[in-house]
């Protein structure tokens, strides 16, 4: 999803003076910053969304467009009834159910409110990223190459095509039965575990948005058909679709600041290098993480750019089905607690890592509880 890109167009364009965003005149040349200086909660909310669609908005884009048209009008009947064993998805289903309550407390937790039929479901979509994230990530991330991704991707067709391989992939090819899911986000996710085995740096925020987008905004485009559009809600399938897209990204940009240290180490630099050069700040300054002023400013930023798509993630939250809720409600809260703890390093996430300790999280509970039983709003169009 090409990002809420953060260039601007005609001959105004954005530039960093003193480590802050301005705008400036300048000609045949779009420099790509950020749309960090609108805030989305000021009065030109609207302005804002036409500022994301023209610039080449991932969630504009087609292929977001035919998920979201296809997820909301293809109806379960295309199941070819794959008649798995009930006793043999019940323990498919339970081992999901571990899975996710052993990695993803605070998410776990929040699914409690959904019916069975949904909490099993989204525990099979967690399990099967999870999976999907371990390749490049886990114990065996030392042996990734692209046919071992290829291979996961012929599992994941013969997944939808109800030929799984192991229990965990029988949940997820009976969820696929119950629930208008379509492949290509799945897919897009496999890419960007491609993008891990390849880049190390991204040139601007469009290429850092297009990966954020494959491992995490692909995420909203899975559980949307899952937890349900509340009935009393006004506004278009597609709003809901931007909002859990927003809600990836933003958790996603948030993961990279509190993990830039520790990529660091691994010689990964998961940041806009333009973004970078215009702080001052050179690639090697990363590696060395080193916290300079020059990094401070950069990092209030950085942040001010998550919490901008949480703000926009915000606006759909409450027109997803009631009991789905809670675990949206706490992924945005509990995210946007690890950006206060960045700021409470005073931005030193180079060498420390922002942690939202238990009673942080605990307390979180309750008020994301609260969140969730709020009203739709109707202001969204």
């Amino acid at each position: 999803m090409c990002p809420a890109t953060l260039s601007c167009s005609g001959n105004s364009c954005l530039s960093a003076r003193n480590g802050k965003f301005s705008s400036q005149k300048c000609r045949g040349k779009v420099i790509r910053a950020e749309v960090l200086t609108l805030s989305p909660k000021k009065k030109g909310q609207h302005k804002i969304h036409e500022l994301l669609s023209s610039q080449g908005i991932a969630h504009t884009h087609l292929r977001v467009r035919e998920v979201v048209w296809k997820q909301t009008h293809v109806t379960n009947d295309i199941c070819r009834n794959p008649s798995f064993d009930p006793m043999f998805l019940d323990e498919a289903y339970e081992s999901c159910r571990k899975i996710c309550a052993e990695y993803a407390k605070t998410f776990y937790l929040g699914t409690k409110l959904m019916t069975a039929e949904r909490q099993r479901a989204i525990w099979a979509i967690y399990v099967w990223c999870r999976r999907t994230d371990e390749l490049v990530d886990g114990p065996n991330a030392d042996y990734m190459n692209n046919s071992v991704l290829d291979r996961w991707e012929e599992r994941l067709e013969d997944i939808f095509n109800y030929k799984p391989y192991d229990m965990l992939d029988t949940a997820l090819a009976d969820t696929i039965c119950k629930f208008p899911l379509d492949i290509k986000p799945f897919k897009d996710m496999i890419d960007g575990m491609r993008m891990d085995t390849k880049k190390s740096r991204y040139a601007n925020f469009q290429e850092l948005y297009m990966y954020c987008y494959c491992v995490a905004g692909t995420v909203g485009l899975m559980s949307v058909p899952i937890m349900g559009i509340a009935p009393e809600s006004s506004v278009s399938a597609q709003t809901v679709y931007n909002a859990a897209l927003h809600l990836g990204i933003g958790n996603q940009l948030t993961n990279i600041l509190r993990d830039v240290g520790e990529d660091a180490l691994r010689g990964r630099v998961y940041l806009p290098q333009d973004e970078l050069a215009l702080f001052g700040i050179r690639d090697e300054d990363v590696l060395a993480r080193k916290v300079t002023d020059q990094w401070r400013e950069f990092m209030k930023e950085q942040i001010r750019r998550a919490r901008f798509y949480f703000n926009l993630a915000e606006e759909g939250a409450s027109h997803l089905n009631k009991a789905s809720r809670w675990p949206v409600w706490s992924s945005l809260i509990l995210y946007r607690k690890i950006l206060d703890a960045i700021e409470e390093n005073d931005y030193d996430n180079l060498t420390k890592r922002a942690y939202v300790g238990r009673a942080k999280k605990l307390v979180t509970l309750p008020l994301s509880y609260a969140r969730a039983l709020s009203l739709p709003s109707l202001a969204i169009q």
